[in-house]
């Protein structure tokens, strides 16, 4: 593969951020419940068909879980940038999270991108 730059490292972050928001639910087996089942008219059934998520394809975990391994390069503050701006959060969201002006907070989420970029390539080269 060819090298890697920040935007291709970026996209790959957003799309592990897509992925994990399109994987199922987790239920925990140990709670039941015991309240009857409400059996709708059909006028009201058309709510719960709205939130129709198809789940991500193989592929895209595969992807997913690999771009989860960069992020252990990072710190866990950088961890959060990335996720958060991989999540399309606005960098106002960001910059209260943080604590620190727009300009500061992209240049510390470039300077992450560019270290994932760095050691994806010198994995490359070895």
């Amino acid at each position: 593969m060819a090298e890697w730059n920040q935007e291709q490292v970026a996209a790959r972050f957003e799309e592990a951020a897509d992925t994990a928001e399109r994987l199922p639910a987790m239920r925990s087996l140990s709670y039941f419940n015991i309240w009857p089942i409400i059996l709708r008219e059909h006028r009201e059934r058309w709510v719960d068909e709205l939130d129709v998520r198809f789940p991500p394809s193989p592929e895209a975990v595969d992807r997913m879980v690999e771009t989860n391994r960069w992020a252990l390069w990072l710190e866990e503050d950088q961890r959060h940038l990335i996720w958060m701006r991989a999540q399309r959060c606005k960098w106002k969201e960001i910059c209260a999270r943080f604590g620190c002006e727009r300009s500061t907070a992209r240049r510390r989420w470039e300077r992450a991108l560019k270290f994932v970029t760095d050691q994806l390539n010198q994995t490359l080269e070895n």
